[in-house]
């Protein structure tokens, strides 16, 4: 995609800066390079691309608490005369970080709770997260984990690794890893370690990795790291696209040579406010994703991160894109809008109320132009499916909460705080 302000189909686009002048596109694709070159402070950034003697102190300003780090390629594409660039606000440190407003945890998803062996996280039942590093190509400023990806910095020590694997292996229920962090593809060797190891343990079907890499350092997509991750099929690529013009040619290569190395892609966006806080930019985000064969997995609502409360949008807004979405284009583009509750309740879907009303008759639906239809039930309610045992194997248990109420289990509901409360 040819950005409006920059024409960054040239292959030498970059040297438009006067810091890089000189260097080679061989120099610029090496990811190693980029890595090495990584800009971490407000006095580094102004010797790339203009800023003020104040946003430089603004920027320097937060350093003593949250890192600051971002690519030379990602900082190539800042439109230097837009202050709401949407490269330069996922990126460069602002003094809003340092207001912690009510509400806001260091640990907002609660994953240090569900964390029997430490860089494990495992909450639901089939799957666990691990964190194999705290490093990444970019530092997000809107991070999750700011706790801990922007306050030290390193890999999983070797001990710790053997310790997450032997709890894996002897959880025979867990059949989903995600590798995450940081980001999971800057480890280099330590990857393929981590991918070695948990093939050897018969029960793991599915590897995900977790890596914003495509979208903010594409050149670690090489070759050879797609042939590394084919040995270790299945692997599910999940990466972090948040608006349209982050699609750069770079960007298509990266994730070109995903898919055609049999790599499924799925993107996971986050709601940011003045970034992609609007219909328009969501539809043209998901479709280019689409046209590079990135399936819209998730759009996130912000978390309740310390000192993020200027990116977090209204819930609304985030039904109402999805409303939006669902109307205007394929359905391949629509991901699905979820809140990650606070304190480690997990996901939940959030979305446009289409059903009206329901009975054992008819189901009341309206669609997204607010067209209203009814869908009649089935007269036969029995969907027992016993003669399959050799499929549903296991005992299932229905989920706990207000489900109880559609039986004879309940009547009523009532927290666990208030249960046996005198008056």
């Amino acid at each position: 995609m040819r950005l409006p302000y920059i024409d960054n189909t040239d292959p030498l686009y970059f040297r438009r800066f006067k810091a890089w002048e000189k260097v080679t596109r061989q120099e610029w694709d090496d990811w190693k390079w980029q890595m090495k070159h990584t800009i971490t402070t407000g006095d580094e950034l102004e010797k790339v691309i203009p800023i003020s003697a104040e946003e430089k102190e603004r920027i320097n300003s937060t350093l003593d608490k949250y890192k600051f780090a971002a690519t030379p390629y990602w900082v190539s594409l800042v439109d230097t005369s837009n202050p709401e660039c949407p490269f330069k606000l996922q990126a460069i440190p602002m003094p809003e970080e340092l207001v912690v407003s009510p509400g806001e945890f260091s640990d907002p998803l609660g994953e240090d709770v569900d964390s029997p062996v430490p860089g494990l996280t495992h909450r639901y039942p089939d799957r666990v997260l691990v964190l194999i590093t705290t490093i990444c190509s970019l530092y997000c400023r809107f991070c999750t984990r700011r706790r801990i990806i922007l306050d030290k910095e390193g890999h999983l020590e070797r001990g710790q690794r053997e310790k997450i694997l032997d709890y894996i292996a002897h959880h025979s229920e867990i059949r989903d890893v995600i590798l995450s962090g940081g980001d999971a593809v800057v480890t280099g060797s330590i990857l393929e370690q981590w991918l070695k190891g948990l093939r050897a343990i018969p029960h793991v079907e599915i590897i995900r990795i977790a890596s914003k890499v495509p979208c903010v350092l594409p050149m670690r997509i090489t070759g050879e790291l797609v042939s590394l991750l084919k040995k270790f099929q299945p692997i599910y690529f999940m990466t972090h696209f948040n608006h349209p013009y982050e699609i750069t040619p770079e960007a298509k290569m990266a994730c070109d040579r995903l898919a055609e190395g049999g790599i499924p892609i799925m993107n996971q966006a986050v709601l940011l406010r003045k970034i992609n806080s609007d219909p328009l930019i969501m539809k043209r985000l998901m479709q280019e994703l689409l046209k590079i064969r990135v399936k819209p997995y998730y759009i996130y609502q912000c978390d309740l991160s310390e000192g993020i409360s200027h990116f977090r949008t209204p819930v609304e807004k985030g039904i109402e894109i999805i409303e939006f979405l669902r109307g205007h284009t394929s359905g391949l583009a629509v991901p699905e809008f979820v809140i990650d509750m606070p304190g480690g309740g997990g996901k939940v879907p959030v979305m446009p109320n289409y059903v009206l009303s329901y009975s054992d008759k008819k189901v009341i639906l309206r669609n997204y132009k607010g067209q209203i239809g009814s869908y009649p039930q089935p007269s036969e309610t029995n969907c027992d499916c016993s003669t399959h045992a050799a499929v549903s194997e296991g005992t299932y248990q229905k989920a706990a909460g207000i489900s109880k109420l559609f039986g004879d289990e309940a009547v009523t509901l009532e927290p666990k705080e208030v249960v046996g409360r005198t008056k």
